[in-house]
């Protein structure tokens, strides 16, 4: 720690401030953390000093919109959440740090893509009559005002049960994967919630107790690796009070923001931190 200048310093404070708002406001932004602390630090290095900064987030998230979470949606998603833990923590142990950045980042911009394209494909699909909360309801934007609105647009699709349970494998395996090689699953996660139609405070509270419940199973993993280090955690000593504090501006956010930008925001950070993985 006492090689990094101010600015590297600085930079890291800011990553943490971001970590907290990202966890009571606009998840997208934590991308931009896991890039920051990356950009000052090995990549190795960095996903063992951001871990416990995320789970202090966690529990700061849980406490502030525990009553919105959505179980089952959130149950039926971390079998294959943890299948991907299993698979990134395979990769990490034989692989680069570049190979492992450029993968995720290849992967977020994927599913970013395939998202836009469902959204167009959907408002081209149905009428000028539609509403709006049915022009939405194939892409990012679902999300209606009330969170019983996100039950009844999943029962529309109870017809394609198995299309359903193909998406959910597939968004747990890569979050899943991603948080365990680079704290990169909040990407696949967002878009995975925007897509189901939850409404923002939903989608925060089911975000939160899932991110709490993965990086706590995904800890031992990151020990045995050698990713956490004493170093590392004298840092995060140093830079913990910045995430309450992030998290305090989340929260005064989420207050004055609609659903709608809130939808752009995460798609928009999702897309900035994936291209910015593959450079």
């Amino acid at each position: 720690m006492s090689d990094l200048g101010v600015v590297s310093l600085g930079t890291l404070v800011v990553a943490a401030l971001l970590v907290g708002v990202s966890k009571t406001a606009v998840s997208g932004v934590g991308a931009l953390s896991v890039a920051l602390f990356a950009a000052v630090l090995p990549a190795r290095e960095s996903t063992g000093v951001l871990l416990p900064l995320l789970l202090v987030g966690d529990v700061l998230a849980v406490r502030a919109y525990r009553e919105h979470t959505d179980w089952p949606a959130l149950l039926r998603l971390l079998p294959s959440v943890a299948a991907g833990v299993l698979l990134g923590a395979v990769f990490v142990a034989g692989t680069g740090d570049d190979v492992v950045r450029r993968t995720i980042g290849a992967l977020l911009l994927t599913i970013v893509l395939h998202h836009l394209w469902r959204r167009r494909r959907s408002r081209r699909g149905r009428g000028p009559g539609a509403s709006a909360a049915a022009v939405l309801s194939g892409g990012p934007g679902a999300a209606v005002e009330a969170d019983t609105g996100r039950a009844a647009a999943r029962g529309t699709g109870a017809g394609a049960g198995g299309g359903e349970h193909a998406r959910t494998l597939f968004f747990g395996l890569v979050a899943g994967f991603a948080t365990m090689v680079a704290n990169a699953g909040g990407p696949a996660m967002s878009l995975y919630l925007l897509s189901s139609g939850f409404t923002m405070l939903g989608f925060l509270g089911t975000g939160a107790w899932f991110f709490l419940l993965v990086n706590l199973f995904k800890l031992p993993f990151s020990i045995g690796l050698g990713l956490l280090t004493p170093d590392g955690l004298a840092l995060d000593a140093v830079l913990v009070c910045a995430v309450p504090v992030g998290a305090f501006l989340g929260r005064a956010l989420v207050r004055r923001i609609d659903q709608a930008l809130f939808d752009r925001l995460v798609l928009v950070c999702t897309a900035a931190s994936s291209l910015n993985l593959l450079r």
